[in-house]
C-alpha cells in the first residue's frame, strides 16, 4: 500500500475540509486551534511533506531553510501571501499556493458593511441605544451620510475591488474611480481609471483599499496621502493592515481631519491600538473578510486541491511560486 503524504495543518478548519484532508493524507490537524510556535512550525517543515498554514503563520527564510526540511509545498489558506517569504521559497524550491477567487464576494460584502457602518454612524448609535441613552426619535439626532451619488475610489481593481465597485455602482448609484498598477481590461462597471493613488485619495468620497500587503506596499497609505482626503471622506480597508500608516490614520481620525474609517485589518493583528478602539468615527471588525462558513470551506477545499495536485504531479489550481 502506498504511503500517504504527510501534511500539517496549522489551524482548525471547517469540518468538511478536515474530513477531506483525513481521507487524502496522513494529516496532523490542530484540534485546539492554538497558533503554532516557530519551533513547532520548524518541526512541521522537517517532518511533513506539506504545510497548510494561514496568514497568521510567518513562513520566513529561516523556516524555509531549516536543516532537514522535508516539506515541498506551503499551501496558504488565504489569497494574500505576505506571511511567506516568496523569494526564499523560490530559492529553496518550495512551492507556494494560495486560494484566490473563492473569497471575493464575502470580502466585498464586508467592505460594504464597513462603508454603511461608518457612513451611517451605526456603531455609536447602537452603543447609545445599548447604554439606555436613546430617548426617542429626533429629526437631527444621529445623522450619518448617504452613499447615493457619491464617488467611490478603489485602490487595487482586482477581483475584490471590482466586486465592491459593482455593489456600490449598481446598488447605490455611486460613481467609480480607481487606481490599479496594471491596466484593467474590463472593470465590470462604468469606472474611470486615474493616474495615481494620490488622485483617488483626493477625489473620492469613500476610498476602499484592495491591494496586497507586504514590503512593497508597507504604509503606502501614508500620512501625506491621508492628508489629501476630503474632510468629509471615509477610508475602508479590507486588504491588509500594513498598507496603512496606522498612527497617521489615528491622528487624522482624532483630529477629525477625515470623516471616518472602516477597518477589518490592522497593522499588528490581533493587537489594535487603544486610541483606535476609543474613537467613535471608526467601525472596527476582527478580520471577518472571508468569515462565512461557505467561503472558509471553499478556501480550505482549494488549499486541499493545491496539495492534491502537488503530490499527484498535476498542474496547480493556484500556484504563486
Amino acid at each position: 500500500m502506498t504511503e500517504k503524504p504527510k501534511v500539517v495543518v496549522t489551524r482548525k478548519l471547517p469540518y468538511a475540509v478536515e474530513a477531506r484532508l483525513q481521507a487524502l493524507f496522513d494529516v496532523k490537524l490542530n484540534h485546539d486551534d492554538r497558533p503554532l510556535s516557530t519551533a513547532e512550525l520548524e518541526v512541521a517543515m522537517m517532518g511533513a511533506d506539506g504545510l497548510l498554514p494561514t496568514v497568521t503563520d510567518a513562513i520566513d527564510s529561516d523556516l524555509l531553510n531549516v536543516k532537514g526540511r522535508r516539506a515541498g509545498i506551503v499551501a496558504n489558506f488565504a489569497v494574500g501571501v505576505n506571511n511567506i517569504d516568496l523569494a526564499a521559497a523560490e530559492a529553496a524550491g518550495v512551492v507556494v499556493t494560495n486560494t484566490p477567487g473563492v473569497l471575493t464576494d464575502a470580502t466585498a460584502d464586508i467592505a460594504l458593511t464597513l462603508m454603511l457602518n461608518v457612513t451611517r454612524a451605526t456603531w455609536p448609535a447602537e452603543n447609545r441605544l445599548r447604554r439606555g441613552e436613546w430617548t426617542g426619535f429626533a429629526p437631527t439626532a444621529m445623522l450619518g451620510s448617504g452613499l447615493q451619488d457619491k464617488v467611490l475610489g478603489i485602490i487595487g481593481m482586482g477581483r475584490i475591488g471590482q466586486a465592491v465597485a459593482k455593489r456600490c455602482h449598481y446598488g447605490f448609484g455611486m460613481d467609480v474611480i480607481y487606481f490599479n498598477r496594471s491596466p484593467v481590461a474590463d472593470p465590470g462597471v462604468p469606472a474611470q481609471a486615474v493616474e495615481s493613488i494620490d488622485a483617488v485619495m483626493a477625489e473620492a468620497d469613500v476610498i476602499s483599499l484592495h491591494l496586497p500587503g507586504g514590503a512593497n506596499n508597507d504604509k503606502v497609505i501614508s500620512a501625506a496621502r491621508i492628508a489629501l482626503m476630503k474632510p468629509t471622506a471615509f477610508l475602508v480597508n479590507t486588504a491588509r493592515g500594513d498598507v496603512i500608516d496606522e498612527d497617521a490614520l489615528v491622528a487624522a481620525l482624532q483630529e477629525r481631519r477625515i470623516a471616518g474609517a472602516g477597518l477589518d485589518v490592522f497593522y499588528h493583528e490581533p493587537r489594535v491600538p487603544e486610541a483606535l478602539r476609543l474613537l467613535d468615527n471608526v467601525s472596527l471588525l476582527p478580520h471577518l473578510g472571508s468569515a462565512t462558513l461557505e467561503t472558509r470551506t471553499a478556501m480550505g477545499m482549494l488549499a486541499v486541491d493545491n496539495l492534491e495536485a502537488h503530490f499527484a504531479g498535476r498542474p496547480y489550481p493556484a500556484r504563486v511560486v
